[in-house]
């Protein structure tokens, strides 16, 4: 006679609280986080490192943001912000805000549309 299967989980929900630990949003460093954060390695992944954070440092060799390393992971924003956190806390990604546009509201720099403009014309 063979053991009781054991249902699975197919929101993923349960995988998740593994990942996480249980924690169901980030702390610290990392509360200010947003989509567009971008995230780089700061150090090559480290024997037993969870394989979530060793994706997440392999990946970000390069700067990613978080929206696109959430979407390249397959994970919603709260899980990888909790994974980010780990991260941030132990020295191994770095974020870097978004650079904000200059006079944000004011629309785009005229200056360097015209020289744009220019540049497509003499083509």
């Amino acid at each position: 006679m063979s053991a009781p299967r054991r249902p699975t989980d197919p929101s993923g929900l349960e995988r998740y609280y593994v990942l996480t630990g249980g924690r169901s949003g980030p702390g610290g460093s990392a509360s200010s986080l947003d989509v567009a954060t971008l995230i780089v390695s700061r150090a090559a992944p480290s024997p037993g490192m969870q394989h979530e954070h060793e994706e997440i440092v392999r990946r970000c060799r390069e700067p990613l943001s978080v929206a696109e390393l959430g979407a390249h992971l397959g994970l919603p924003f709260n899980i990888l912000a909790v994974l980010l956190a780990d991260l941030l806390d132990a020295g191994g990604v770095e974020a870097r805000n978004p650079i904000p546009a200059s006079g944000a509201g004011s629309g785009p720099d005229l200056a360097l549309l015209e020289e744009v403009l220019s540049g497509l014309q003499r083509l």
